[in-house]
């Protein structure tokens, strides 16, 4: 059997898009974990951003292919792996899922600015700007439970390890993210409930994430009174 090896750190949300959809295809895989602050030699060789994920495909007679890029990782998983596909076979709806994709490059930034915010006035401006891309998520998402409907999509993987922060943090603060945005928080409950979603990060994430946010003297550490 050829076993992918998935290189990764547990903290980070890209490696978790690729642990998602191997899961979802039901693929086993061998998983390391390297020190993003001590790369070895080894990666920094495979790795032409330094980043993870990276994919090592075993080839016959030749030498590991590697890849790297979290949505490139997953797109090749789903192209080769048995299992449902996880995106529409439609070219249109396919294309618009890739769109949203795309949109949760800058999202994700967003969002990850406001966990990292040390202080009051720059979590409220980076709130600000977080809420106002879930506001624009947020008419796109169908009728649930995941983005497009019954079945679980790529969309649904790349967002779910940002939505995962949010149900670890103070629920005080993630109400302030989420308040008046109900179909996203349908599909936060959806994702968050998903065996692939679940498995796709240590056991003991959550308290390796708030150990990270308190390191990084996060303000939401620190919840903010109420308006």
């Amino acid at each position: 059997m050829t076993v992918l090896t998935l290189i990764s750190h547990p903290l980070c949300p890209f490696v978790q898009r690729a642990a998602i959809v191997l899961l979802e295809k039901g693929v086993a895989f061998d998983r390391i974990d390297i020190d993003l602050s001590a790369k070895p030699d080894w990666f920094l060789a495979l790795s032409p951003t330094g980043k993870v994920p990276v994919l090592k495909v075993p080839q016959p007679n030749a030498a590991d292919a590697i890849l790297f890029e979290s949505v490139v990782i997953c797109e090749y998983i789903n192209e080769t792996q048995g299992g449902a596909p996880i995106y529409p076979v439609d070219a249109l709806l396919r294309a618009q899922h890739r769109a949203w994709i795309e949109f949760a490059t800058q999202t994700f930034a967003d969002g990850w600015q406001f966990l990292h915010a040390r202080d009051a006035s720059t979590a409220d401006a980076r709130r600000t700007a977080f809420r106002e891309r879930l506001r624009k998520l947020e008419s796109a998402i169908g009728e649930g439970p995941f983005f497009a409907g019954a079945a679980f999509g790529m969309v649904d993987a790349v967002y779910a390890p940002l939505f995962r922060y949010f149900g670890i943090i103070d629920a005080t603060v993630a109400h302030r993210i989420f308040d008046d945005l109900p179909r996203i928080s349908n599909w936060r409950t959806a994702l968050e409930a998903r065996a692939s979603v679940r498995d796709a990060v240590v056991e003991d994430y959550a308290d390796l994430f708030l150990a990270h946010l308190r390191q990084n003297h996060s303000q939401v550490m620190s919840p903010l009174p109420p308006v």
